[in-house]
């Protein structure tokens, strides 16, 4: 491999310009992110009287102090449908990747200490996909559940994909996933399925109840009088029902039993050592000044790879046959990978370029890293006629059926088809990690406002009659629509990402979820045609 020789002068106006720009964008996620935390500490006082732990507290006992935790879905929902002061980022639980007794996990607490953890339509998203997570790295799947349910404002756009969630459970139990539920407090109606469809259950005394009906919608339906914890206590589950396995005493019995029961269950699941490799050569601090704060003005991607790549080092692959997309192997902490990234329009050739070098990796066994910064595919009578659309279509086809782990890095602009070609969400790669500076559109949103503005003023031309002053109205309104659309925080709210990391922490994520990637097949085992049931 060779060294990358990073040619960037990062000190003066021009870097410290990129740098504030991106540590402003930076700063606005952590803001919302705070705003929810703010919420949950409020109600601190009046939980501790009932003897609860606020849902962070519970999963800093869950997971393993000095193991890294990768929150996902942080701000699903933020500002969406009845959110308006935005404490509904997250959409009612908290979730990620952690260790629980060095074993990974996907973790899911439900958030009841805002808004009562209700589940809104677009954290029901967030939860089916901790879901998909669990089952493509095949991860035990540990949720501590206490919530109010579906927001029922939204419940018919909850309540059918509602059932897919507990399809998933049944799933994951056939395919020997263990998933351990703790029920700290209500679980009602649908939400007692969850922990009835989980492999093991932890109830807390006097504290956790399930029923599929409470005690007032019992006696309006058929006037039976009875309280919670006949209906459905801890101990009546235990000892009657059979619907759990544990009673614990409070809070923090339960997350110690459930820490003594992974790795009872989970000995397969350990995880064997990381591999290390050499650090890059160039300062990690140096991602924040990269990026050009003018999204137009081009940068080149090597400048990135140098602070990525073990040793700064790249063996790039068809270097000259069109430089717009890169393409090459590095290696991140050892782990060997295919990269991909943008460093401009997809032409033609580039989509022949980065097809080709796909299906090389998926003949290696290599995993692919896919680095978003580009505007689409080109465009143009020059374009159209060397067959952009065959051969976008090739890099699409390619993109889709690659089996090998793909992960995706939005740095920049992530334009149109080119977000698919990239593997965008809708390309299903196993991760997607953003930067506080990327967009994600159909296109820029200058684009968007000149367009509509074209086809209406031909339509207006067409009755004979232009107006000029709606057309700067409707082009300024399109403009600004897409704007806001396209933000960080707006396609983070829609689960367009998994989570928005911080720069400087880009390589550290990375590796920890290709090792996660690399070592899926050894969890393999254990699965049946059915899910386990409870006698």
């Amino acid at each position: 491999m060779t060294r990358i020789d990073s040619r960037l002068r990062l000190a003066g106006k021009e870097a410290d310009a990129n740098r504030n720009a991106m540590t402003d964008a930076l700063t606005k996620v952590q803001q919302v992110l705070a705003h929810v935390e703010d919420a949950a500490e409020s109600a601190r006082e009046r939980y501790q009287a009932r003897g609860m732990l606020l849902p962070r507290d519970r999963l800093a006992l869950l997971l393993d102090r000095d193991a890294p935790f990768l929150e996902l879905g942080a701000l699903a929902g933020f500002k969406m449908d009845d959110d308006s002061d935005g404490r509904g980022a997250g959409g009612g639980c908290i979730a990620g990747l952690g260790r629980i007794q060095g074993i990974p996990c996907v973790v899911v607490a439900d958030n009841y200490a805002v808004k009562g953890g209700t589940v809104s339509p677009m954290g029901l998203k967030k939860k089916l996909r901790m879901q998909q997570i669990a089952l493509e790295n095949r991860l035990p799947l540990v949720t501590l559940a206490q919530s109010g349910g579906a927001n029922l404002n939204y419940a018919t756009d909850t309540f059918i994909e509602g059932g897919r969630a507990f399809a998933n459970q049944a799933r994951l139990s056939a395919a020997g996933i263990p998933q351990i539920t703790l029920v700290h407090g209500s679980a009602t109606a649908g939400g007692a399925y969850q922990p009835g469809l989980s492999d093991y259950v932890i109830m807390v005394k006097q504290q956790a109840t399930m029923y599929l009906a409470g005690p007032h919608l019992l006696r309006a339906a058929t006037g039976e009088e009875a309280d919670d914890e006949t209906l459905g206590g801890a101990e009546m589950h235990l000892g009657q029902a059979g619907s759990g396995e544990y009673l614990a005493l409070d809070d923090r019995d339960a997350i110690r039993q459930a820490r003594e029961l992974l790795p009872t269950l989970c000995q397969r699941f350990e995880l064997e050592p990381p591999p290390s490799g050499k650090p890059p050569c160039y300062p990690v601090d140096d991602l924040m000044a990269i990026v050009p704060e003018d999204p137009k003005r081009p940068y080149d991607v090597r400048e990135l790879l140098a602070r990525l790549a073990d040793d700064s080092e790249l063996l790039e692959f068809k270097a000259q046959f069109d430089t717009q997309t890169l393409c090459g192997h590095m290696a991140i902490e050892g782990q060997k990978l295919g990269v991909i990234g943008n460093n401009g329009p997809i032409t033609a050739k580039g989509a022949c370029k980065a097809a080709q070098f796909i299906q090389l990796c998926q003949q290696a066994g290599l995993p692919l890293l896919f680095i978003h910064n580009t505007t689409g595919f080109m465009v143009g009578t020059d374009a159209e006629q060397s067959g952009i659309i065959k051969h976008g279509s090739k890099l699409i086809q390619a993109v889709a059926n690659a089996t090998v782990p793909k992960l995706s890095l939005m740095v920049g602009g992530s334009y149109g088809a080119g977000n698919y070609a990239m593997c965008g969400r809708g390309l299903d790669p196993r991760f997607i990690l953003a930067w506080p500076n990327s967009r994600t559109a159909v296109m820029g949103p200058a684009q968007a406002g000149q367009v509509l503005r074209s086809v209406t003023q031909a339509r207006m031309a067409k009755a004979g009659k232009v107006d000029e002053d709606k057309l700067d109205a409707l082009q300024q309104q399109t403009q600004a629509m897409m704007e806001a659309a396209s933000t960080p925080l707006a396609c983070s709210a829609r689960l367009w990402d998994d989570a928005i990391i911080d720069p400087r922490d880009t390589r550290r994520h990375l590796a920890m979820l290709l090792h996660l990637c690399l070592s899926t097949p050894r969890r393999d085992g254990g699965s049946n045609s059915f899910g386990v049931s409870r006698f």
